[in-house]
């Protein structure tokens, strides 16, 4: 007696057995996934304008930088210039000035007020009750809604001349000192009030890195007699490294941009010399005197050094096995 498979030969049976193989997925035409995916392009829809809008249109604006650019003539009507601009620009002493006073507050928040939501972080991670961790966030997070103005109003009444700090410095015998006056203090002051400020908000994308670490790897570490530090140091640290390098090279995009308002408000207090930075130098040249085109040279300035920073960034991480703001297009 011979089974079916006998009685069709050896021969078929080798010819039918690749179709029993599953075949490789056909890629769907780009109308065809552009349909499908419907809803969530149209979810996308008011961000892409957004980004459209502010951010690549005004992009068209830097060609003032090489313009004699007058907005009462227009974009089609100014003279251009070429690079003139920029020669005026590099032959402005106040602009180094500027370029000095950025660099320097962006070295300070750098060191000191970027490694500060990780620690925050990281001590709320630590908090066993769920209320107490909840309360806390909830407190750290309010003074980012905050506006400048108050914020700079507080600082100018507990450390200002009149304020409660050099009340009680001279209180103890000790000389009155203020702060916000004091043009050598200005970045640390800047920082400190950014890190009041921003701290607790800067926490939320760490926090999200906290609770994405598998819990086996504590276990794991604790059974291995890990105590808490080496478990942090070998199992946190790493589980939210990614994240922190991928901030640090965004950071690095706006290295050359401090924040106009905060600047803004406290500039006169210390001088010129002192709390000017490109933002403001962008503002009181354009805007106020009228310089348009130097302007927005230095605007192209700050914007191509940005892109060329997170690019630069973004490749060292790539060479030290990182995976930065993108993947390595060459693994």
């Amino acid at each position: 007696m011979t089974t079916p498979l006998q009685a069709v030969g050896p021969g078929t049976a080798s010819r039918t057995k690749p179709e029993t193989s599953s075949a490789a997925p056909r890629r769907l035409p780009l109308w065809k996934r552009l349909w499908r995916d419907r809803v969530m392009l149209m979810l996308t829809l008011p961000g892409l304008v957004y980004f459209l809008v502010f951010h690549y249109v005004p992009l068209f604006g830097y060609v003032a930088a090489f313009q004699d650019y007058q907005p009462y003539i227009g974009f089609l009507d100014s003279q251009w210039v070429g690079l003139q601009n920029f020669a005026t620009m590099l032959g402005d002493p106040r602009f180094w000035d500027a370029v000095g006073n950025t660099l320097r507050i962006t070295l300070t928040q750098l060191v000191l007020f970027f490694p500060a939501p990780i620690a925050l972080a990281l001590l709320l991670n630590s908090v066993i009750s769920e209320k107490v961790r909840r309360f806390v966030q909830s407190v750290v997070y309010l003074p980012h809604f905050i506006g400048w103005v108050i914020i700079v109003s507080i600082f100018q009444q507990v450390i200002g001349g009149a304020g409660v700090l050099p009340d009680f410095l001279e209180s103890v015998g000790l000389p009155r000192y203020d702060m916000m006056t004091d043009p050598d203090a200005f970045p640390l002051l800047v920082t400190l009030q950014v890190i009041w400020k921003d701290c607790g908000w800067g926490t939320i994308i760490f926090l999200a890195a906290l609770l994405s670490i598998n819990p086996e790897l504590y276990e794991a570490a604790a059974m291995d007699g890990a105590g808490r530090w080496r478990r942090l140091w070998h199992v946190t640290l790493p589980g939210i490294t990614p994240i922190i390098i991928l901030l640090l090279i965004l950071n690095l995009g706006s290295i050359l941009s401090v924040g106009f308002e905060q600047i803004l408000l406290q500039r006169d207090a210390v001088g010129p010399e002192s709390g000017e930075v490109l933002d403001t130098f962008v503002y009181f040249n354009g805007v106020q005197d009228g310089q348009w085109g130097p302007a927005a040279a230095v605007g192209l300035v700050k914007a191509v050094v940005g892109a060329a920073l997170v690019l630069g960034a973004n490749k060292v991480a790539h060479l030290l096995g990182h995976e930065g703001v993108y993947r390595n297009a060459s693994k």
